[in-house]
């Protein structure tokens, strides 16, 4: 117990760990008195605790880690169209379990979707999409819907280049003329604009690209199949796959729904193919685990 006759807690432990009088410090509200009382802790171990304690204050909670919930945001019922959000409960052997939950279900009690495993969903999701990425096919649609996205948002580039192609047709017929004979003082003075017109439109040009690069579809394409070589059992790159490629997931009690950011990147999957699959295996599924356990916190 501590001195009040308490028991320990984590705040005492920390009380403990941070206390300046075992190394011989006493404080006076902002009076310091060091070596001012005899010391029973060395002052390196005790600055190299410190340092400790603020190396792990900085970190990140483990549990916290464990209980991210990837889909929140991009997962919705398919029964009522609510999203689904992520919960905890503690089973009978005291082991904690994650799930998605329908906020509707939850709140009004007025719909009877059933709740997910969290890791059996996440790990649908992202073999799909890797899945996905694997396909040329797909790679191809999603490069030429890039290549079509960035002419439809630099509306500015496409205008100049076409000035710019005006610009030097008419000069290719001032130099014509000129080597055909007809040199005049009109069409002296039209080539000059045309060529001052001509600089200009460069200096545009250029700085249209700088402020707005454009992505080749060789670089798309690259950047692409980058992804073909991501961990996917890596949280941080199932995060990656999952912001970068799904759009939304619609879950059902008899299948999943999944749309990716790509036109006609819809895939959907039943539950029976599921288990169809996973059964030759021996591995089972966790379609029959839906139910949660009694106590669930959010």
């Amino acid at each position: 117990t501590t001195n009040r006759n308490q028991k320990f807690t984590y705040n005492s432990v920390q009380t403990l760990l941070t206390n300046k009088r075992y190394i011989g410090e006493n404080h006076f509200k902002d009076i310091v008195m060091p070596d001012s009382i005899p010391a029973i802790v060395d002052k390196d171990l005790f600055e190299e605790v410190q340092l400790k304690i603020k190396k792990n204050s900085r970190a990140p909670a483990r549990h916290k880690a464990e209980d991210d919930y990837l889909l929140t945001t991009k997962l919705f019922c398919g029964m009522c169209g609510a999203m689904m959000f992520g919960e905890c409960g503690t089973g009978r052997n005291k082991v904690v379990h994650h799930y998605y939950k329908c906020a509707t279900a939850k709140r009004f009690k007025t719909c009877k979707k059933k709740t997910v495993r969290k890791e059996w969903l996440e790990d649908l999701v992202i073999a799909e999409t890797m899945k996905l990425i694997q396909d040329d096919a797909v790679i191809d649609a999603i490069v030429a819907e890039v290549m079509e996205l960035q002419d439809q948002e630099n509306t500015t580039l496409p205008l100049l280049e076409k000035q710019m192609r005006e610009v030097e047709n008419g000069i290719e017929n001032m130099l014509n003329a000129i080597q055909a004979g007809v040199l005049t003082n009109s069409t002296k003075s039209r080539l000059e604009k045309l060529e001052v017109q001509q600089k200009e439109l460069e200096v545009r040009i250029a700085e249209e690209k700088i402020a707005r690069p454009r992505l080749s579809e060789n670089q798309v394409r690259f950047w692409l199949t980058r992804f073909r070589k991501i961990d996917p059992n890596v949280k941080s790159h199932r995060e990656t796959l999952i912001n970068t490629f799904v759009n939304a997931v619609y879950l059902y009690d008899e299948k999943v729904l999944i749309t990716f950011n790509y036109k006609d990147g819809t895939k959907t999957i039943t539950f029976d193919e599921i288990a169809a699959k996973d059964a030759p295996e021996g591995n089972g599924s966790d379609l029959g685990c839906f139910a949660p356990p009694k106590n669930l916190n959010v």
